[in-house]
Protein backbone atom coordinates (compact mmCIF):
# COMPACT_ATOMS: atom_id res chain seq x y z
CA UNK A 1 0.00 0.00 0.00
CA UNK A 2 1.69 3.83 -0.95
CA UNK A 3 1.13 6.34 1.14
CA UNK A 4 0.95 9.48 0.63
CA UNK A 5 4.02 12.22 0.94
CA UNK A 6 4.18 15.64 0.33
CA UNK A 7 5.73 17.52 -2.85
CA UNK A 8 6.95 20.80 -3.44
CA UNK A 9 5.69 22.18 -6.39
CA UNK A 10 6.20 25.81 -7.88
CA UNK A 11 4.16 27.52 -9.46
CA UNK A 12 4.19 31.21 -10.21
CA UNK A 13 7.19 31.51 -8.19
CA UNK A 14 5.23 30.10 -5.21
CA UNK A 15 5.75 26.87 -3.55
CA UNK A 16 3.29 24.41 -2.90
CA UNK A 17 3.21 21.13 -0.42
CA UNK A 18 0.76 18.84 -2.40
CA UNK A 19 0.28 15.47 -0.75
CA UNK A 20 0.40 12.42 -3.75
CA UNK A 21 1.66 8.87 -3.69
CA UNK A 22 4.61 7.90 -5.48
CA UNK A 23 3.14 6.37 -8.00
CA UNK A 24 1.25 9.68 -8.97
CA UNK A 25 4.56 12.12 -7.69
CA UNK A 26 5.57 11.67 -11.74
CA UNK A 27 2.30 13.10 -12.99
CA UNK A 28 1.54 15.48 -10.33
CA UNK A 29 5.34 17.09 -11.06
CA UNK A 30 4.12 17.46 -15.08
CA UNK A 31 0.75 18.78 -13.99
CA UNK A 32 2.11 21.67 -12.11
CA UNK A 33 4.91 22.49 -14.45
CA UNK A 34 2.39 22.76 -17.34
CA UNK A 35 0.02 24.89 -14.95
CA UNK A 36 2.84 27.15 -14.50
CA UNK A 37 3.67 27.35 -17.84
CA UNK A 38 0.09 28.45 -18.44
CA UNK A 39 -0.45 30.73 -16.13
CA UNK A 40 3.06 32.39 -16.86
CA UNK A 41 2.21 32.67 -20.55
CA UNK A 42 -1.23 34.40 -19.71
CA UNK A 43 0.97 36.66 -16.99
CA UNK A 44 3.50 37.73 -19.75
CA UNK A 45 0.76 37.87 -22.69
CA UNK A 46 -2.33 40.43 -20.59
CA UNK A 47 -0.39 42.22 -17.93
CA UNK A 48 -2.59 40.38 -15.55
CA UNK A 49 -0.84 41.03 -11.92
CA UNK A 50 -3.49 39.25 -10.00
CA UNK A 51 -2.44 35.89 -9.07
CA UNK A 52 -6.50 34.71 -8.48
CA UNK A 53 -7.39 36.12 -12.25
CA UNK A 54 -4.25 34.65 -14.26
CA UNK A 55 -5.34 31.37 -12.15
CA UNK A 56 -8.55 31.27 -13.63
CA UNK A 57 -7.49 32.51 -16.92
CA UNK A 58 -5.11 29.57 -16.98
CA UNK A 59 -8.07 27.10 -15.84
CA UNK A 60 -10.34 27.87 -18.34
CA UNK A 61 -7.93 27.67 -20.96
CA UNK A 62 -7.03 24.39 -19.52
CA UNK A 63 -10.25 22.78 -19.82
CA UNK A 64 -10.82 23.95 -23.35
CA UNK A 65 -8.34 22.22 -24.05
CA UNK A 66 -9.34 19.41 -22.75
CA UNK A 67 -12.97 19.79 -23.86
CA UNK A 68 -11.44 19.87 -27.58
CA UNK A 69 -9.43 17.15 -26.77
CA UNK A 70 -12.65 14.84 -25.40
CA UNK A 71 -14.36 16.43 -28.76
CA UNK A 72 -11.47 15.08 -30.90
CA UNK A 73 -11.26 11.71 -29.27
CA UNK A 74 -15.30 11.10 -29.14
CA UNK A 75 -14.82 11.84 -33.10
CA UNK A 76 -11.45 9.69 -33.62
CA UNK A 77 -13.28 6.80 -31.79
CA UNK A 78 -16.54 7.27 -33.95
CA UNK A 79 -14.91 7.31 -37.22
CA UNK A 80 -12.30 3.94 -36.05
CA UNK A 81 -15.93 2.30 -35.68
CA UNK A 82 -17.48 2.60 -39.13
CA UNK A 83 -13.94 2.21 -40.18
CA UNK A 84 -14.23 -1.24 -37.85
CA UNK A 85 -18.45 -1.85 -39.28
CA UNK A 86 -16.58 -1.70 -43.18
CA UNK A 87 -13.75 -4.46 -42.64
CA UNK A 88 -16.66 -6.40 -40.67
CA UNK A 89 -18.85 -6.07 -43.68
CA UNK A 90 -16.53 -7.40 -46.05
CA UNK A 91 -15.13 -9.91 -43.85
CA UNK A 92 -18.53 -11.20 -43.44
CA UNK A 93 -19.20 -11.39 -47.20
CA UNK A 94 -15.63 -12.71 -48.10
CA UNK A 95 -17.00 -15.59 -45.55
CA UNK A 96 -19.97 -16.14 -46.76
CA UNK A 97 -18.67 -16.30 -50.80
CA UNK A 98 -18.62 -19.91 -51.84
CA UNK A 99 -15.25 -21.50 -52.00
CA UNK A 100 -14.58 -22.57 -56.04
Amino acid sequence: MSTEAPVAVSILDREFLIGCTPEERPGLIAAAAYLDGKMREIRGASRAQGVDRIAVMAALNIAHELMQLRQRSESDAGILAQHMQMLRAKLDGALAAPVR
